[in-house]
């Protein structure tokens, strides 16, 4: 059996290569194969493989970042480990509350108070 692979077909196929290079960034991906961005969001939005592709890419670029963020916690990096609190830890009651007082007091003044609950 003949298979046609279309010029659209390797460029694709190029574009999914130069994503896994660059990490996801799509300019960067787009300017290797010589695309325009559009060109990719509408492979994306009609191309059903394609996205599971690009979006399979984009979960291992988020697994690579949360090894990174790993790394620097048992690095003993108190910012990492304060981030990740406040972003994985939100059920356990690491959050950031933002209170606004909003005080018709004329002075031209917002007040905005800020602490780390927990």
């Amino acid at each position: 059996m003949e298979y046609n692979t279309t010029n659209s077909d390797i460029q694709k196929t190029a574009m999914i290569e130069a994503l896994e290079k660059s990490l996801g960034v799509i300019t960067t991906a787009c300017k290797s194969v010589g695309i325009a961005r559009s060109t990719h969001y509408e492979w994306y939005s009609k191309d059903e493989d394609y996205k599971q592709a690009v979006d399979d890419i984009s979960n291992i670029t988020l697994d690579f970042a949360e090894s990174k963020l790993h790394k620097l916690i048992s690095d003993e990096n108190v910012v990492a480990t304060i981030f990740y609190l406040k972003t994985k830890g939100k059920l356990r009651g690491y959050i950031e509350k933002t209170e606004s007082d909003v005080n018709n007091n004329h002075s031209g003044e917002i007040k905005i108070i800020r602490e780390l609950i927990k």
